[in-house]
């Protein structure tokens, strides 16, 4: 009987000792994949979002710039020409992709924009995201840790402070400046140029597309007297409106619409196949 309670004891000693070994075993399993677990249900934190967008971009020195124009070349909210002083700011050098827009969708889950559909990400992934409204783009900037840029902004980066007329000269646009007067029914393929592409048709500051391929939309409220009541210092438009302004032509207009000092206008609800946009950084 001693024996058998001894073999007893023993067995159930060791059952204990397996027991525990496995317990042990298991929880150091199971900690790494809760761990990764709890980082998986986090929610991504601003910082993390900066990191969708590592899009390239060019530094605006401060000082002054004419903006606008002055006689009957320019429209009548084209005018007066006059002085504006911006700080230091710097801005995307291509506009937002179809690729970069994609990684923003993913990240935030928002409703993609007008033709998305059509996109095929291997074909046109480079190419500039259109049917975006003013607050899309404006979402995206804010994701992106930007801005969109004030009208100020844009027409200095596209223009320099040589009051060129267009962003790379006084030149009448041509295909190998811009993508614009395109007379093919929209298509991501037929309408629209891969960012980058017109190298000849850069900035003063090295933008590309300022001119042609998609307008832009721009931080400001339209108003047509503006110019001639807003400060000369750091201009950031009306405190509300009706439309927003848009810069630099499309793929669809002609060359007139191309002119760097140009404005347009439309709904901030506007979704269409010509209008996208590009971020801004104080």
């Amino acid at each position: 009987m001693h024996l058998m309670s001894g073999m007893i004891s023993k067995f159930a000693w060791c059952s204990a000792l397996v027991t525990i070994v496995a317990l042990l075993i298991f929880a150091v399993w199971l900690l790494p994949t809760q761990a990764q677990l709890e980082r998986l249900r986090k929610p991504k934190q601003d910082n993390e979002a900066v990191k969708g967008d590592d899009a390239p971009m060019g530094v605006i020195p401060a000082g002054e710039f004419w903006m606008g124009i002055d006689g009957t070349i320019g429209l009548e909210d084209e005018r007066p020409r006059h002085k504006v002083w911006l700080d230091t700011f710097s801005i995307d050098l291509y506009e937002v992709t179809t690729n970069r827009y994609a990684k923003f969708l993913a990240a935030t889950g928002r409703t993609p924009p007008w033709l998305w559909d059509s996109v095929k990400l291997a074909i046109h992934g480079e190419r500039p995201v259109v049917g975006v409204d003013w607050e899309d783009a404006d979402a995206y900037c804010r994701w992106a840790g930007k801005r969109l840029p004030a009208e100020a902004e844009w027409e200095k980066a596209a223009r320099g402070t040589d009051e060129r007329l267009y962003p790379w000269g006084n030149q009448p646009p041509t295909g190998d400046l811009a993508n614009f007067a395109v007379g093919a029914r929209f298509s991501y393929s037929q309408a629209l140029m891969p960012v980058g592409r017109y190298k000849e048709g850069k900035s003063p500051f090295g933008l590309y597309d300022m001119a042609g391929n998609v307008w832009e939309w721009v931080q400001d409220w339209y108003d047509g007297a503006y110019y001639e009541r807003g400060p000369d210092r750091n201009p950031t438009g009306p405190e509300e409106g009706q439309f927003k302004v848009l810069r630099g032509g499309a793929w669809s207009e002609l060359p007139k619409y191309l002119l760097a000092y140009g404005r347009f206008k439309l709904l901030p609800n506007t979704r269409n196949s010509y209008t996208g946009f590009r971020c801004a950084k104080s």
